[in-house]
């Protein structure tokens, strides 16, 4: 009896510890829990209990010395939503946790840091790139650590990526940065910037294996999985191995239900549905074939038909 009365007391304290595990700590000593305050028209109201009644007051920020806050859910809630391929579910998570922490901007033990600079990268991985460029300046004038300024420079090559052609210097510059850390998640995110130049390049079998790297290598930074299979299986059906795609797409819809890189995979899988693989010397023909009929409103190439000297 003892022992479960025992459990029971450390059950009590564990669930206390956790109800009082984000707090406003005062100037004065005094903590105000997230229970006991709200944010409402960007100010914080504290309310009283007394008694029966409930008293609310301003509080000022200049009364404010840090916060007591553990890891922000939202951190983790929006990494799993981004592993899961639901993107725009994962910047709906960060853009609350920033507009919360925005409160506390210049506060010790702020998180806000952080989860705006989660929000800037979920949103550059959602190809949100015009909201990206208009967010870099506030971002870039933040007190960042040497690893966010190394992501900062994986984000303004990514926004290259979209706006030049010069593809021999993003992957030379992507190459580089590759050689100067082993982080993972700037590995994984360096990958799929190379893949999709070798993409808009048409090198397919060079787009293929980079985008391979990112499970392969770089599988824990589950968030960048799905896009990177999604695309991998894109580039197979470029390839017109669209049996192997098939099959890549079948696991894809398995195992992202519900996402929207689902969505994609069950409409690229319906659109190739029972064809079979196409040799290489095939389809490097009829890739020719293709550069070579004139689109709609070109004049049709001609060639010398009078014969050789």
């Amino acid at each position: 009896m003892r022992t479960f009365a025992f459990v029971f007391s450390l059950i009590a304290i564990c669930i206390a510890g956790s109800a009082h595990g984000q707090a406003i700590v005062l100037k004065d000593g005094n903590r105000v829990f997230s229970s006991e305050f709200s944010i409402q028209d960007g100010k914080i109201v504290r309310t009283i209990q007394i008694g029966e009644n409930k008293a609310t007051s301003i509080l000022d920020k200049k009364n404010i010395d840090s916060l007591e806050w553990p890891y922000p859910a939202e951190l983790t809630e929006s990494s799993d939503l981004l592993a899961k391929g639901k993107t725009d579910e994962a910047i709906a998570v960060l853009k609350k946790g920033r507009d919360f922490f925005e409160n506390f901007e210049g506060i010790e033990g702020n998180w806000y840091v952080d989860i705006y600079f989660a929000y800037i990268e979920a949103l550059n991985q959602g190809g949100k790139f015009d909201d990206v460029v208009k967010a870099l300046p506030a971002l870039r004038a933040l007190k960042l650590t040497d690893a966010q300024k190394m992501r900062l420079r994986i984000i303004q090559l990514d926004i290259e990526r979209q706006t030049t052609s010069d593809y021999v210097s993003i992957i030379a510059e992507a190459q580089g940065i590759l050689k100067e850390t082993d982080d993972s998640a700037i590995g994984a995110s360096l990958w799929a910037i190379i893949a999709d130049v070798y993409s808009r390049k048409k090198e397919w079998e060079k787009a293929l294996l980079a985008y391979l790297r990112i499970p392969v290598f770089y599988g824990t930074q589950m968030q960048r999985v799905p896009e990177a299979e999604l695309n991998a299986a894109k580039t197979l059906i470029k390839m017109k191995r669209y049996e192997d795609a098939n099959t890549f797409l079948a696991r894809i819809i398995e195992s992202y239900p519900g996402s929207p890189i689902a969505d994609t995979a069950t409409k690229e899988k319906a659109a190739i549905a029972g064809m079979k693989n196409v040799a290489e010397d095939e389809a490097a023909a009829a890739g020719k074939s293709d550069e070579a009929t004139p689109k709609e409103g070109e004049p049709a190439s001609t060639t010398d038909s009078k014969p050789k000297a």
